[in-house]
Parts: C-alpha cells; sequence; structure tokens
C-alpha cells in the first residue's frame, strides 16, 4: 500500500498552515511550522504565484490535510461530481464520513493518522462488524464503536483523557464502556472540521477548477 513516509512537518510549512498532522504536538511549541514557517528546501525567491498555482495549492491543502493520496482523492472528486448537491460540499462531506476521520472527530484517536492505525489495525467495529478499511463512507444512523477488547479500549480511553476539541454536530457518543458513537446525519460544508480553515479561508471553487481541467 502506498503511503507517504517523509516527514509530515514538511506539508504544513509547504501549505504554509497547520494542518494538524500530529495531533496535539501541533498545538505546542515543538510545532515545526511555529519554528521555521518557510517552504522545505532551497530558500530561493519564489516568483509570484499563478492561478494554476493558487488552485493547486488550494486542491493540496485539502488533500493533505485528510491524509489522502492523489488517487484516492481524484476518487472522491469524482464521486463528488456525480452527486446531485454542489460538487465542492458534495466532495467535503464525503472527506468527513470517511471512518478514520469519524473515528478522529469521535475523539478516539489524537490525529488522523492514528485514527488510520486504529482501523487498519482492527480495534474498530462498524455496526458490530469487525472493519479495517479507513476510507470506507459511513451512512447515517451508522455506528462506530471500539472493540471490547482490553487493549483496544484502553488505547482510545487514553486518548479521550486529552481529548480537548468538541464533537461535532452530525456525530454523537452512545456509549463508554467499550466507547462508541454514531453518524447521526450527513455532514454539510458547515460541519467540515473548523481547523480546517484556522488561519485561510478554504476555497473549494478554486479545488473544482483545478480537478475538472
Amino acid at each position: 500500500m502506498a503511503r507517504y513516509t517523509d516527514s509530515v512537518c514538511k506539508l504544513c510549512r509547504r501549505e504554509g498552515i497547520k494542518l494538524f498532522l500530529k495531533g496535539s504536538r501541533c498545538e505546542s511549541p515543538k510545532c515545526a511550522i511555529e519554528r521555521r514557517n518557510t517552504p522545505p528546501g532551497m530558500h530561493t525567491r519564489r516568483g509570484k504565484q499563478t492561478e494554476y498555482g493558487e488552485r493547486l495549492r488550494e486542491k493540496q491543502k485539502l488533500k493533505r490535510f485528510y491524509g489522502l493520496l492523489e488517487r484516492q482523492f481524484r476518487r472522491f472528486f469524482s464521486i463528488a461530481t456525480r452527486s446531485t448537491e454542489n460538487t465542492g460540499e458534495a466532495l467535503l462531506s464525503l472527506l468527513e464520513r470517511r471512518l478514520d476521520n469519524v473515528v478522529h472527530r469521535l475523539g478516539f484517536a489524537p490525529s488522523r493518522a492514528a485514527a488510520r492505525q486504529l482501523v487498519a489495525h482492527g480495534h474498530i467495529q462498524v455496526n458490530g462488524i469487525n472493519c479495517n478499511v479507513p476510507s470506507i463512507i459511513l451512512k447515517a444512523g451508522d455506528k462506530i464503536a471500539v472493540k471490547n477488547k482490553p487493549h483496544s479500549i484502553q488505547a482510545v480511553k487514553l486518548n479521550q483523557q486529552s481529548h480537548m476539541e468538541p464533537i461535532p454536530d452530525f456525530l454523537e457518543i452512545t456509549g463508554s464502556e467499550p466507547p462508541e458513537g454514531r453518524l447521526s446525519r450527513i455532514p454539510t460544508k458547515g460541519d467540515a472540521d473548523p481547523r480546517l480553515a484556522k488561519d485561510k479561508e478554504l476555497k473549494e471553487q478554486l479545488i473544482i477548477e483545478f480537478c475538472s481541467r
């Protein structure tokens, strides 16, 4: 399986914003972008950003925030374009309904990368069935639970104790022993992770223009 193996802090520096790829570390003084807010590589003088470059950076920011590879992102965009809803809103809704994202936003894991590992290692169940595919798209009413095993519950409980972010409106916690949650409704653009637009407003129209070329 293809995956990004270089330092993820380089991704934040390249996009010029925090992508929160390392959980609580990104909120601490150890965050790389706090210490060195410059793109990685040779620090040569950069010219004015082109229209193509602006659209590319918006797409890369969204893709990297949710931890997707290019092929995965294109697949979700293709699904969104076939939706009867606005393409940009449909795309954000799909990304928010990914299992790894839901596990993270329920507070079961400190980051999306940790959530993917939690799912891939078989610690998560969907509607009572073991699931090790982080990319599946959940539907309204789906239940997400931690497997009722001591080591699975312990890993999640440790993160819940330090989890400071509020649970979004489209999710709800339905149990604690073992930890369990539910996707109560389909998320909209307003339900997207607020940290995505913390520093700069997300311009999904530019992403659509880039991917529709």
